[in-house]
Formats: C-alpha cells, structure tokens, sequence
C-alpha cells in the first residue's frame, strides 16, 4: 500500500484493504513499544514514584524511605503490564494518529486538511502538558494531602503509616494523568466546534456559570475524593474554557475576513466583467 495519500474516490473493498493496512501499522506499533516499555517497565515505574518522593521531603519525611507494597503474588507483574501498556500508548500514538490522519485524509478536501493537521498536532501537546503538570505537580500535592494523616505513635496513640499498593500508586497517577489529558483537549475541541459553526465565541460566555459548575462535578467523577486534586483538575479546567472562547474568537474573525475577501474578489470580477458603452 502506499504512504501517498491519493484524492480519488475508491470503492468500499478498497477503503477495507486501506483501514486493514492502518489498523496493522497502527497495532504494529504499539506492539513493538510495548514490548520496549515492558522490558524497562521497573524503571518506568521507579520514574513514577518520583513524584511520591518528592512528597515525602515536602511532608518533612526525608528521613524514611519510600516504600510501596504489593499484597497479592501477581500484583506487581500486572502493574507492570499496565506500565507498559500506558508506555506504549504514549509512544505509539504519533503513529496510531497519523494511520488515522492518512485513513481520513483522502476524504477531506485541501483547506478541510490544512485546518485539521494543526489539530493532530495540539491535541498530543495539550495531552503531554496536562500529564506533565500532573507528574511535576499535582501528584506530590496530593501523595502530601495523604502523608499529612499520619500519625507517629506515641502515648495514647497508633503509629499510622502510608504504604501504597503498586496497583492502586499506578493507578492514581493514571487516573490524574488521563482527567487532565481529556480536559486540556477543551480548547481543540470548541475550537473545531466554532470552525464548523456548532458553538461561538458570544454563546460559550454566556454559558460560563454552567462552565464552572461542570468543570467542579467533571473533577469530582474523574480524581480521586481529595479536595486537591479536585480543585487542581476544576481551575485548569475553567482557565481552558477561557482560552477555548478566546480561540472561539479567532477563528470567528478569521472566517469573517475570509468573507470579506471572497466578497471583495467577486465584486472585482463583476466590475471587471461590466461592459462599457458600446462606440458608434
């Protein structure tokens, strides 16, 4: 199959070979970085723990080392497996999402893919940045919510003391990394929704009290039950909408000087076409 992308039309067995030979390239990736992130997945987990390390010194707790526990003998291999497949996913997606691009592309006319390959671009990006905030952030303010309700034993009281499972650390982080991944795409989302004419820029800041309120029960459903993390998702998430009616706005008032300039070339054509007074 070939990598150019041809604008012809193609019949419906063609179109099946064509998303067959995506789908292979596609999982074919995604195969082969899984298998690289399985093969260093200790690492990729060491990596993730970082963030509760650095919770640990903001806690005071310098002195203790980190330490997680699995209570079941397969426990920690799964975790390795959703390690690697959440590594994978990550490496594989600018090649899932240009077989998807390449699958479309052909049904799109050349404006419709100038305007969409801006998209694929930032969608990852916004993706990356909303994860980035939840590694270097948002997980050492929430592991050091939790380590602040320790107790050290003592007279009259129980040494309490924060081991988290392999399982249930993983999937914290991965929880807080896709709730912030899916919001940051807010802004490519209402802004190919006003390039279609679905939304604008007047109706999105009129609905910005509805906005909030979602943004908090939106955070609610996708963190865990701390207020931190669920503030933490809820303000990211109302400052995107304000940049999504911003972006709104710009493609508003592109359209509107595209209108002004098509407007523009066809009274230039009809006063070039005018015939004048005919000469005896």
């Amino acid at each position: 199959m070939s990598g150019d992308i041809e604008d012809k039309p193609q019949p419906l067995i063609e179109h099946l070979i064509e998303l067959r030979a995506r789908l292979m390239w596609a999982v074919g990736a995604f195969f082969v970085a899984f298998l690289v992130c399985f093969y260093f997945a200790k690492q990729l987990f060491n990596l993730l723990v970082l963030p509760f390390k650095w919770a640990v010194n903001w806690a005071g707790l310098s002195h203790r080392n980190v330490e997680l526990i699995y209570t079941a003998p397969q426990e920690f291999f799964f975790t390795q497996i959703k390690v690697a497949m959440f590594g994978a996913l990550v490496i594989a997606f600018p090649v899932i999402a240009s077989q998807v691009y390449r699958f479309v592309a052909p049904g799109l006319y050349k404006n419709e893919r100038a305007a969409f390959l801006p998209f694929l671009v930032a969608s990852p990006l916004l993706f990356l940045l909303g994860g980035a905030l939840v590694y270097f952030f948002f997980t050492p303010m929430v592991m050091w919510f939790f380590l602040a309700m320790e107790q050290g034993g003592g007279e009259g009281q129980v040494a309490i003391q924060l081991l988290p499972k392999v399982s249930e650390y993983l999937s914290l982080i991965m929880s807080l990394v896709f709730a912030f991944g899916l919001v940051f795409q807010l802004p490519v989302v209402t802004t190919l929704l006003a390039r279609v004419g679905f939304v604008t820029s007047q109706g999105l800041a009129e609905k910005r009290k509805y906005a909030i309120v979602i943004a908090f029960v939106v955070a609610a459903v996708l963190t865990p039950p701390d207020p931190v993390s669920q503030i933490g998702l809820a303000l990211p998430a109302i400052l995107l909408y304000e940049i999504s009616i911003y972006t709104a706005r710009l493609v508003e008032r592109q359209r509107e000087a595209e209108a002004r300039a098509t407007e523009s070339a066809s009274s230039q054509e009809g006063s070039s076409g005018t015939v004048g007074p005919a000469q005896g």
